[in-house]
């Protein structure tokens, strides 16, 4: 029996698009699916309506055009969630370029694992003169998070979704998230806790188109920040102890003398420095503070975190 699937891009004002669709039509399509790709525009105006229209008079698979509008990813992605009558839903970033073989290892860990959802990686591709310590440390790239040999959570910017899932039946992205970021680490991590479970396919990379603007120590700190932001509002929610506190600070203050060791060392520096700016995010989850907008009006379209 042909298994349905749908590729999902969610996009807002972004001229990559058209390459992530391109590498789209050159997948090698596996076995016994049947695919199709929905594009998802989050802009105000359907500002991408005429390049996927364009595109779909030639495509050689299904591609198709929704418009969700207010400047919101979480509102995005419910839409894709509500438009796709498929069993498995893959997400893929309007910047990310996907090699031939991407759906193909995802489907196939998804049948090895029967996990309800499988990760892969997203390697960075960086611009003429980004810095050399960025480049070393791979700091842009997207891996899972790992606590006891089990992932804990996970992102859509690589991703397919067994949508019978028990742990997925009804789940839709937090739209109070949706301008600050986070909603994909809070909606997988909420999988995991009721009981689903996420597998990872080394082989199914893809990778991102790293723009001038993020080649940037302030943006990786402000993306740090706010990703330590949301894993502090979700431990928040199991209750917020002295001993939890006490932890998270002496994170922060480890982080902070392991950097001053490393002064003279770029890389190990930075990389110690954003580890801390995870851990300050952190306790500002943890004390309830505000998320930083990094999605909507005035804001390019952030990375899946």
């Amino acid at each position: 029996m042909t298994k349905t699937l749908d590729i999902c891009v969610c996009t807002y004002r972004r001229p990559e698009l058209t390459k992530t669709l391109t590498s789209l039509m050159a997948l090698v399509l596996p076995d016994g699916y049947d695919v199709a790709i929905l594009v998802v525009d989050n802009d105000d105006h359907p500002s991408a309506q005429r390049t996927v229209d364009a595109m779909a008079q030639n495509a050689p698979l299904p591609l198709r055009y929704v418009h969700c509008p207010q400047g919101n990813i979480s509102i995005a992605r419910n839409g894709a969630l509500a438009h796709s009558n498929a069993r498995f839903l893959a997400f893929i970033d309007d910047d990310e370029v996907a090699p031939a073989n991407w759906l193909v290892h995802l489907t196939g860990e998804m049948a090895k694992s029967n996990a309800d959802v499988v990760l892969g990686p997203v390697e960075a591709d960086y611009p003429d003169g980004a810095p050399d310590w960025m480049q070393r440390t791979r700091i842009h790239a997207t891996m899972p998070v790992w606590v006891d040999d089990k992932i804990i959570t996970g992102y859509t910017c690589n991703v397919l979704l067994d949508r019978q899932s028990t742990a997925l039946q009804g789940r839709i992205f937090d739209v109070a998230l949706g301008q600050t970021g986070g909603e994909d680490t809070a909606f997988f991590a909420k999988v995991v806790a009721d009981g689903g479970r996420i597998a990872f396919s080394p082989d199914a990379l893809i990778y991102e188109t790293i723009p001038a603007n993020r080649v940037s120590f302030r943006w990786l700190l402000r993306r740090r920040f706010r990703m330590g932001q949301t894993h502090g509002q979700l431990v928040a929610e199991n209750g917020v102890t002295a001993r939890l506190w006490a932890i998270t600070v002496g994170k922060v203050v480890y982080c902070a003398g392991v950097a001053l060791l490393q002064a003279v060392m770029p890389a190990r520096r930075n990389k110690t420095i954003l580890r801390g700016a995870l851990h300050v995010g952190a306790l500002s989850g943890l004390a309830g503070g505000r998320g930083l907008q990094q999605y909507g009006p005035g804001f390019t379209q952030r990375k899946s975190e």
